[in-house]
């Protein structure tokens, strides 16, 4: 009996993503696992999701995603367009598939704040879009702020009246990978983990342990100056900012061992507070960003 190809782990959460994927990839390319059907979904947001992916590398996401999915629709990325484009969103609905959704669902006017394409001569709305592919999707993955809880697209005022898209699909399971955007590595591991062993274990929030267990706060290379009570009054200082508004202390990810864009630097490694973007209620929970009053606390959700 054939069985998984599993080479010997490197358990820190900074490795995960790169085992899954490898483990995916070679199990895919052995024949060992079939490759699934995936559908991107773009709602209301700002594409910034589509774009922090196609920055991943190791593997980089063109790659990994033609390599372990068969991609079946995905308006920023596919060649078709119009109808014909929306035509193969609604072909998927034969099959089996996967549902990768960024973006907020705009409620207002049933949903005419937000049309990704027309059907038949008529709009398509993304609250149509979700209700139709998330009913039928095996796995629901929310991608990104805007998707597991609303995120800029629902910050105050919210003309849209945008919400979580599972505040639409209330009796569907769904992953929640949040972020401002989502770091490459946390959707890919998480889809190569359903590839090889199904969903991974998550929080009671719905987020994947392996990526969203441990506050920044408790990993963060400035810590022993916030024990010692050493703060920063100025952006450029190198000491901790937690008083100038960061939010480490209630955000959990693993950004401090795994950083970003190739994982070179993060936020606070550029003197920069974190802003808890991967936090539900980012951005209108997590604001201002910058503050230099001291009495300001934010609890953790």
């Amino acid at each position: 009996m054939n069985k998984l190809i599993l080479p010997p782990e490197d358990l820190s959460n900074e490795a995960i993503s790169k085992r899954l994927t490898t483990n995916a990839l070679n199990n895919v390319n052995n024949g060992l696992i079939n490759k699934k059907n995936l559908v991107y979904l773009e709602l209301n947001g700002c594409s910034g999701n589509i774009i922090s992916l196609l920055n991943g590398q190791n593997p980089d996401f063109e790659y990994a995603f033609t390599s372990m999915v068969n991609i079946l629709y995905s308006n920023s990325l596919m060649v078709s367009e119009g109808e014909k484009a929306i035509a193969k969103l609604m072909n998927a609905l034969e099959g089996d598939y996967i549902l990768a959704v960024e973006g907020a669902v705009a409620l207002k006017n049933n949903g005419l704040y937000n049309i990704i394409g027309s059907w038949k001569g008529k709009p398509l709305t993304g609250l149509e879009a979700i209700k139709l592919l998330g009913e039928k999707a095996s796995h629901i993955l929310a991608v990104g702020a805007c998707a597991t809880h609303g995120g800029v697209s629902a910050a105050k005022p919210n003309p849209s009246e945008s919400v979580g898209i599972n505040k639409v699909l209330t009796n569907k399971k769904m992953i929640m990978l949040p972020g401002c955007p989502v770091h490459p590595d946390w959707f890919l591991g998480t889809l190569a983990h359903l590839l090889l062993y199904g969903e991974p274990d998550t929080d009671n929030l719905n987020r994947p342990l392996m990526f969203y267990s441990t506050l920044i706060h408790d990993r963060c290379p400035r810590r022993p100056f916030f024990d010692r009570g050493i703060f920063a009054e100025k952006l450029s200082d190198k000491t901790c900012l937690f008083k100038l508004g960061c939010r480490g202390p209630v955000t959990r990810t693993d950004c401090p061992t795994r950083q970003w864009n190739g994982h070179v630097n993060w936020p606070i490694g550029d003197d920069t507070p974190c802003i808890g973007c991967a936090q539900f209620g980012f951005p209108d929970a997590m604001a201002p960003f910058i503050s230099y009053d001291t009495t300001r606390v934010v609890k953790d959700e």
